[in-house]
């Protein structure tokens, strides 16, 4: 006599992102937004990658990544060509292919970012650019071969690219730059199938975001003057980054996605 079979609808369906491969930049420690989004990722079955620039993120981001099994942790300066080539190296022969990367990556002199952006040197303008805009769109050049059936590319930027914020001064010239950036990148990688995203979170207390002064302020404002009267988690932006990573956001592109419970839209 043969015993009770199994009813199909007990199965567990598969994680959304069982089966997607991606690379993650830009993961500082535990605190910061692009580990969110990897712990998300990861959570749906996401296959990841990490890279990490120098010896003293090095130890960090490879026991972050030990702990969501990943094998890949590969050294990357942004600013480098070489080094650039040589994760997509990697990539391409431990994978073959790509199914989504997250550019999580800025950088402007702290002491810069205090009083006017009109003080803004000639020199951490160039370097700012080059490192928080410029590298998202050489890391899309060099995705692009290895996403052959499409992907998605996602960067971070910040209500900073579109109002003026105190303190945040030429980085939010260089956010305006991204969300710029990412417009002609989605349009002429769409035919592809690789869509391309910015996604602003509200403010959040990251270690990047410490370099702003009178942070405290806004991250008070932003839980006053929010909609939703709450301020956005690490977490909150790994689901939305999910989601723009999955077929179900196959025919968004070219978007900034604001995950802030409402505060771009508030005075």
């Amino acid at each position: 006599m043969s015993g009770p079979q199994e009813n199909p609808t007990d199965a567990q369906p598969a994680p959304l992102m069982a089966g997607r491969r991606g690379l993650i930049m830009g993961v500082a420690n535990d605190h910061s937004i692009a580990w969110g989004i990897a712990r998300v990722l990861h959570r749906h079955g996401a296959q990841l990658a990490f890279t990490y620039q120098g010896e003293r993120l090095e130890s960090r981001v490879r026991t972050l990544a030990q702990s969501v099994g990943a094998r890949i942790v590969a050294p990357c300066d942004v600013e480098d060509e070489a080094s650039l080539d040589a994760v997509f190296e990697v990539l391409k022969r431990e994978w073959g292919r790509v199914d989504f990367i997250v550019h999580a990556i800025a950088f402007s002199d702290r002491e810069e970012l205090k009083g006017r952006y009109l003080d803004t040197s000639r020199a951490n303008f160039s370097r700012t650019l080059e490192v928080s805009c410029y590298s998202f769109t050489a890391i899309a050049r060099r995705a692009r071969p290895l996403m052959p059936e499409g992907g998605s590319l996602l960067t971070l930027t910040f209500a900073g690219a579109e109002r003026v914020i105190p303190n945040y001064n030429v980085m939010g010239v260089a956010k305006a730059a991204l969300e710029a950036a990412v417009r002609y990148i989605a349009a002429e990688l769409g035919p592809k199938g690789i869509r391309v995203h910015a996604i602003s979170p509200g403010p959040l207390a990251t270690r990047a975001a410490s370099g702003i002064t009178d942070f405290d302020d806004l991250l008070e404002k932003a839980r006053t003057k929010a909609p939703t009267r709450s301020l956005v988690s690490i977490d909150d932006v790994g689901v939305a980054t999910a989601f723009l990573a999955h077929d179900a956001a196959r025919l968004i592109t070219g978007e900034t996605l604001y995950i802030d419970g409402g505060y771009h839209i508030i005075d």
